[in-house]
């Protein structure tokens, strides 16, 4: 072996993916002392995505003041690569489901507004390309509180400013643009979103995700009639049909505001990170790819991070393996292309201690260990 890639996703609540590729590298160079080791920490758009780029790409950290879903003052963070025009934000961080007591989760109530004070801050410090993960979301509002953060005005018959939250959605008769902050006109936005929800319908927002975030049937009736009227809003006023596009409905709708608005692109979150990490060319001339995540099972082949680095390595016909904290649907694994996987488990043990972070460490070693000492 003279050229080995390790690419794995974070072991959730266990490891992050650079901690995974540090030991895992540890284990190659057991067997290949001389091999050439590229360890890139990969994320697929949700939950660790900011620290995951802000690692491999010399980034840092930012922390801001912004309003959670029900406008209560947080400190929320997104990430600045080291190029220092791209932000990194994942809309839970302001947005997101648990911010929200279970007792007040109410989609008609909350907003995405602290998701756009994340961007306008980000902004203000001078980024102009955006990755924007939007799972998790505790919001219904078509991403009408991000857009008021950035300056836009949702005016209702009488040319009223309308407040907050899903219940909005429905007294929106025309949008005021003249208050727009100006720094959007040079941003791109680059959205992770692996859901295909439309924006409104049997399958759309409200129908398919609202009653998760609190509301009952007749909420449920009430935003998906906001959301249908939003869209003919905008199908009027901005001349774009949001409605039935793949992703609109995403984060209650947060997909359809960006699209609708800032013209962003949708993208699966995998092919979102490994395109910016530029993943294709660095792994090219390898002779294997390790990747791998806490649970690999039938969801991992639904476009999770280890599906994306599989999808990649194929295209160069790369062999690669799959290692996990516990392993499920193994046939459909090895169907998708994966050359094996395996379990970094040696033997029956409680779930504390297979998160233990040395166990955890201590297993990948090994386990790659003894995979190389097959290969070689």
């Amino acid at each position: 072996m003279k050229k080995v890639v390790i690419a794995s996703d974070s072991f959730k609540g266990s490891l992050s993916s650079i901690e995974v590729a540090e030991y895992a590298g540890y284990g190659v160079h057991k067997v290949f002392p001389d091999c050439e080791v590229i360890k890139i920490p990969v994320a697929d758009g949700g939950e660790g995505t900011i620290q995951t780029l802000v690692e491999a790409m010399n980034g840092k950290i930012i922390q801001c003041r912004v309003h959670d879903p029900l406008m209560q003052p947080i400190t929320a963070e997104y990430g600045i690569l080291g190029d220092r025009q791209t932000a990194v934000i994942e809309m839970a961080t302001a947005s997101g489901l648990p911010l929200v007591p279970i007792e007040k989760r109410n989609p008609m109530q909350t907003t995405t507004y602290g998701t756009g004070e994340l961007i306008k801050d980000a902004l203000f410090r001078g980024c102009r390309k955006f990755l924007i993960g939007i799972g998790g979301s505790a919001t219904n509002d078509g991403g009408t509180g991000m857009l008021q953060a950035l300056g836009f005005r949702f005016l209702d018959k009488e040319k009223k400013e309308l407040g907050k939250g899903g219940q909005q959605l429905i007294h929106i008769h025309s949008i005021d643009h003249s208050h727009k902050l100006s720094e959007l006109n040079d941003a791109v936005f680059t959205i992770a979103c692996d859901v295909n929800n439309p924006f409104s319908g049997t399958n759309g927002a409200a129908l398919v995700y609202a009653r998760q975030k609190g509301a009952d049937e007749q909420m449920i009736f009430e935003l998906d009639k906001g959301l249908k009227h939003f869209a003919q809003v905008i199908h009027e006023k901005e001349q774009k049909n949001i409605d039935p596009i793949p992703g609109a409905g995403a984060a209650g709708g947060l997909g359809g505001g960006f699209l609708a608005f800032l013209n962003a692109t949708l993208k699966p979150g995998i092919e979102m990170v490994l395109e910016h990490l530029h993943f294709e060319e660095l792994i090219q001339g390898a002779d294997l790819i390790i990747t791998g995540e806490g649970k690999l099972d039938h969801q991992t082949a639904m476009g999770k991070a280890p599906a994306g680095v599989l999808k990649a390595a194929q295209k160069q016909q790369i062999p690669v393996i799959a290692i996990g904290g516990s392993i499920e649907a193994t046939d459909i694994l090895n169907k998708l292309g994966f050359l094996a996987v395996f379990s970094i488990q040696s033997g029956p043990v409680t779930s504390e201690l297979a998160m233990n972070k040395l166990f955890a460490c201590q297993n990948i070693t090994r386990t790659v260990e003894q995979i190389l000492r097959v290969m070689r």
